[in-house]
């Protein structure tokens, strides 16, 4: 499907569906539970289903409610495993989800017996090799299927031997500290974890809370350099209201900001648990006009004519360096919604300590800088980095910028849902007489499902063409 965005403006309220990174969490430990736990507002999303359908073959049943016509219901529940949980009974096919892939594979260690993890193309090409490293620490034998690959296939011989302390980098990814973590839960002993460079430590501390939220101990550092977790006594069943995600309240934020508008963003997460949120401040550190109230959990967000400047223009100028840097390490997901804002922006805008976003479905920096770039946006690539120079389409005085010179393209996905969400946001923000069009846009429903029509509501006009 290829989707069509042009010059307009938002008005109205949008409420963006369930964190995909608490859905998961919940599932899993629902499995793990002993009982039948109740998760509401549950994110419908591919890599959720995912993981609800994966989730049964350790020996839970899940309800996800589905309507007559096929559509996941509000609530979804979760019958646990609880003491009768065991070996996967089939090859765990995770879909896309990077997510599933590396919580489960801890989990499925802890059990005497070969364990098979794989998944679609993209899947095929993240890297599986730190969580070999660390699954063989704690003495599992673990292994890549292809010669030469570092990637799934992923094949596991349980159980893992008396736990010890794993030491591992957590560059690459959080998502396999946190199923270390989350493994602990069927260990009788401690599992010890020592980061060399911990990244994405918002996700660490998410995970700390929900275990907490089921009776686990949970120790870790001030710097996320040693963690600690030990099994509760007993893990019951629970019921949990899943917050919005922010991930995907990026997208609506951003688009309202680059074009005349003035929306609300409803039920958004005030509890600090998604390291996401933080592109609040760093959009208002530009003079985004963006007012968080924490009591009604809402963001009204204004931009263009419709800011309470009558202009709306981002600029740095403001800034101690007269330059944005944001280090992405706690919440690098945000590095395609930041990029799209960036080149909005007035003046130039470092995106720094983005690494890990090289091992996303896609290269997000190779991809964001061809994309863009060909778009007319001026970006420059690191190993780590990204620097884009960017333009407002206004100048101070609110009257057209002759150096803002983004235009209309045909642009490619690559299958990856944040870019396909961001290219399609940028869109709306181009001059009257432009438009991008953006390839295997569909690609969006794995963590945002509905997106293009939930953003027509509030006046997109996105088109498929």
């Amino acid at each position: 499907m290829k989707i069509k965005a042009k010059k307009s403006n938002l008005s109205g309220h949008i409420t963006v569906p369930g964190s995909k990174s608490h859905t998961i969490r919940a599932l899993i430990l629902a499995t793990l539970a002993e009982g039948v736990s109740h998760i509401s507002n549950p994110l419908p999303s591919a890599d959720c289903i995912s993981t609800a359908h994966a989730i049964p073959l350790i020996g839970a049943d899940v309800d996800m409610d589905f309507s007559k016509d096929g559509d996941p219901g509000k609530t979804w529940t979760v019958n646990g495993a609880g003491k009768n949980i065991h070996l996967p009974d089939d090859v765990v096919n995770v879909g896309d989800s990077g997510s599933l892939l590396y919580f489960l594979s801890p989990i499925a260690a802890t059990f005497d017996g070969w364990s098979i993890f794989t998944g679609d193309s993209s899947i095929r090409k993240r890297p599986v090799d730190h969580v070999v490293d660390a699954l063989q620490q704690l003495g599992a034998q673990a292994y890549i299927s292809r010669p030469e690959s570092s990637s799934c296939p992923l094949i596991i011989k349980g159980p893992v031997k008396k736990p010890g302390k794993v030491v591992t980098g957590g560059t690459v990814s959080s998502q396999y500290i946190s199923g270390l973590m989350m493994s602990a839960l069927l260990l009788d002993d401690p599992v010890e974890i020592e980061l060399t460079d911990p990244k994405e430590t918002p996700y660490l501390t998410m995970t700390q809370k929900w275990l907490e939220s089921v009776g686990a101990d949970v120790f870790i550092s001030e710097d996320f350099k040693k963690i600690s977790v030990s099994r509760p006594e007993k893990l019951s069943a629970f019921d949990t209201t899943i917050p919005s995600d922010w991930e995907g309240v990026a997208f609506p934020l951003i688009a309202a900001l680059i074009t005349d508008s003035e929306i609300v963003i409803d039920n958004v997460d005030g509890s600090g648990t998604q390291g996401d949120d933080a592109i609040v401040s760093v959009l208002q550190s530009l003079g985004a006009d963006i007012v968080w109230d924490k009591k009604e959990n809402s963001l009204t967000v204004r931009g263009g004519k419709k800011s309470s400047d009558g202009i709306g223009r981002l600029s740095t100028e403001s800034l101690p360096s007269k330059e944005l840097h944001v280090n992405l390490s706690g919440f690098p997901d945000a590095i395609c919604a930041v990029a799209v804002a960036a080149c909005f922006t007035e003046g130039t805008t470092y995106i720094e300590d983005i690494g890990v976003c090289r091992r996303k479905e896609t290269d997000r920096i190779v991809v964001l800088n061809k994309e863009l770039t060909k778009l007319g946006a001026e970006v420059e690539e690191g190993d780590d980095y990204m620097i884009i120079r960017g333009h407002s389409p206004v100048l101070k005085d609110g009257s057209i910028n002759p150096a803002f010179s983004l235009h209309g393209e045909e642009v490619d996905s690559y299958d990856d849902h944040r870019v396909a969400m961001s290219l399609s946001c940028l869109g709306l923000g181009l001059r009257d007489g432009s438009a991008i069009t953006v390839k295997d846009a569909e690609c969006c429903s794995v963590s945002f499902p509905h997106f293009y029509e939930l953003m027509n509501v509030i006046g997109s006009g996105f088109e498929t063409v």
